[in-house]
């Protein structure tokens, strides 16, 4: 299969030509490590088999874009084309463009000791090992058939990093110069900062939010450093086969459109749906951890909604993207009004504080952001 070309193009698309990131992108066959994936097709996900059409095969996994590998517990590999899961992305390929990001925020250099966590396919651990050598590389996932496909397939192609099974918010295996993190965390794990070397930065995401944090180890065990200026986003870490539902009794009474909420306002802004901005739903989500998100459209009607674990919910719905929407709220909070506070700090300052913020991290994880008069404790 002729696949060196694609990748010569996705280095070009990715990275300059002088980036030692290059090479490794031109010499790693991604499409080995996604030999299946899901695709939305309509409203439903389809199973794709690179197989099937190798051309189709070739276009997709040589594009800097996420490949989505798992939903729920329904790991493609394992699937039927009759199959149509439903549910959240629980493991995929991330696109390389972002890993090279990451991995640009870690510093790394020559020699220095990696834990990858959250191996996915392994596509990114082969990019580690090829720029470092596999002897310096090693990768963590939480689920035992995502470690052992990845082992095989970083093995055919003559890697040999080492790649464990393990939980990452628990006890890590061995201690690093840098930790780097594709999947996010809603609090630093207090056992990366024990594996993290005197010296050694972790990178990595929290959880619900597009923030990237980018910290040195200090002498007291802890760490410091900022928030990335731009943002990013990966799934948060799971310690079973799928996450926890719950949010579906939630949006059992949210979605139906005839239904009132407690308190009924128009607002003063056009809509937004907040995770096209990552700033401001960064915020809304430091400030309401645990908000999810949906969002529907029909004709010229927009709908959006906010829903909370504690039965809060908000909907907002406009005709037309000048038009102000009208919001209905209901629950013990008032999701919208966050959400519009937000919004109104954006005006009034013309930024928001999330952009470099410096973040401080106790030994035990705990981990505050802070910018200017403004500071959140996760």
């Amino acid at each position: 299969m002729d696949w060196e070309p694609r990748a010569r193009q996705l280095a070009s698309e990715t990275v300059h030509s002088c980036s030692r990131w290059s090479g490794p992108i031109v010499t790693t066959p991604r499409h080995v490590f996604v030999p299946r994936w899901w695709e939305r097709h309509g409203d439903d996900m389809a199973l794709r088999i690179g197989e099937d059409d190798p051309e189709a095969w070739m276009a997709r996994v040589y594009a800097n874009e996420t490949i989505v590998t798992r939903i729920g517990p329904h790991h493609a590999d394992h699937a039927n084309p009759e199959d149509h899961p439903v549910g959240l992305p629980t493991s995929s390929s991330t696109l390389p463009g972002l890993l090279v990001q990451m991995y640009r925020h870690a510093m790394l250099t020559e020699g220095v000791k990696v834990l990858d966590v959250g191996t996915g396919t392994g596509y990114g651990t082969a990019l580690l090992a090829r720029r470092f050598g596999a002897e310096h590389v090693t990768a963590v996932d939480v689920d035992p058939y995502l470690t052992e496909a990845a082992s095989k397939r970083l093995d055919s192609i003559g890697l040999y990093p080492t790649v464990r099974t393990v939980d990452a918010t628990g006890d890590l295996p061995g201690t690093y110069d840098r930790i780097i993190a594709t999947v996010s965390v809603r609090r630093i794990p207090a056992s990366w900062l024990a594996a993290l070397r005197p010296g050694g930065r972790l990178v990595t995401t929290i959880a619900g939010t597009g923030v990237i944090v980018v910290a040195d180890k200090t002498e007291d065990g802890g760490a410091f450093g900022h928030t990335a200026p731009e943002g990013a986003g990966f799934m948060a870490t799971r310690h079973g086969d799928d996450y926890d539902d719950h949010l579906s009794k939630v949006w059992d009474k949210a979605k139906d459109t005839d239904t009132a909420g407690e308190e009924i306002t128009t607002s003063r802004y056009p809509l937004l749906f907040p995770p096209d901005d990552w700033a401001v739903f960064s915020m809304l989500q430091l400030t309401v951890p645990g908000i999810d998100f949906c969002k529907a459209e029909e004709d010229d009607t927009r709908t959006v909604w906010l829903l909370h674990e504690d039965g809060s919910w908000a909907r907002a719905t406009a005709t037309g993207f000048l038009d102000s929407p009208k919001v209905h709220q209901t629950g013990p909070r008032r999701l919208w009004d966050e959400f519009e506070r937000i919004r109104h700090r954006l005006n009034r300052e013309g930024t928001l504080p999330v952009y470099g913020a410096t973040v401080r991290i106790t030994p035990d994880g705990q981990t505050t952001l802070a910018r200017g008069g403004w500071s959140v404790t996760l």
